[in-house]
């Protein structure tokens, strides 16, 4: 586990959180590997599968000596919250407001990412003491979204998350967001299942690139 800020500054570096919903713990390794030679560096893994903490927990060893970030997602009460943590979580990202949450991670100084949509949701989240917000479903939302809330609430990190591709992501990273979530636009479950983790970091990389050149104007590959 990584000290918060840090955490923060890895995934604004990055730009991008690898979504990893229904992976089978067997195949979360080599799928991380793919990822990881892929260039990302943070991944969420999500919490709506039996063996959440302990693929966390397996993934922290196993990339221990490398520079990636592991993290939880759809984390929805304070209680699956601490085991994640526990199990080694970076950052803890939920889809929406749970202020338990967001004080549990607080307390062990892990990083929060709530989910919001609103202003009201967005400042609730910052008076809870999170100061990275998941803008969640940005495909429902879109672009023009993130400007309209960092009007009223200043410099505000924003991870647009859901319906994010390599075609929008450039959109997303004009309108401020500090970094985007992304699932199938980046990890190919299909290949996964398959045991093709060539194909994976293959799929990957197509989104890896994308954001490099929406952040710096094709300048990076």
């Amino acid at each position: 586990m990584t000290e918060r800020r840090s955490v923060r500054d890895q995934i604004a570096e990055c730009g991008l959180v690898a979504v990893i919903r229904g992976v089978d713990e067997a195949d979360a390794v080599s799928a991380t590997r793919a990822l990881v030679d892929a260039g990302v560096t943070a991944l969420e893994v999500t919490a709506d599968g039996r063996h959440t903490a302990e693929t966390v927990a397996t993934l922290d060893r196993e990339f221990a000596d490398e520079d990636v970030l592991v993290g939880a997602g759809t984390v929805l009460d304070a209680e699956t919250a601490q085991a994640v943590i526990d199990a080694g979580a970076s950052f803890v990202i939920s889809p929406h407001l749970e202020p338990s949450v967001v004080r549990t991670c607080n307390r062990h100084g892990v990083l929060p990412v709530p989910g919001v949509m609103t202003p009201t949701e967005a400042v609730r989240a910052l008076e809870e003491g999170a100061r990275v917000l998941k803008v969640f479903p940005a495909s429902t939302l879109g672009p023009d979204h993130l400007s309209a809330l960092q009007g009223p609430l200043g410099d505000v990190d924003l991870v647009p998350t859901g319906g994010v591709s390599s075609e929008n992501v450039e959109a997303f990273f004009d309108a401020g967001a500090m970094a985007v979530g992304a699932g199938g636009s980046l990890v190919d479950s299909e290949a996964i299942a398959d045991g093709d983790f060539d194909r994976v970091r293959e799929h990957a990389e197509t989104m890896v690139e994308a954001v490099a050149a929406a952040r710096h104007g094709g300048n990076e590959s």
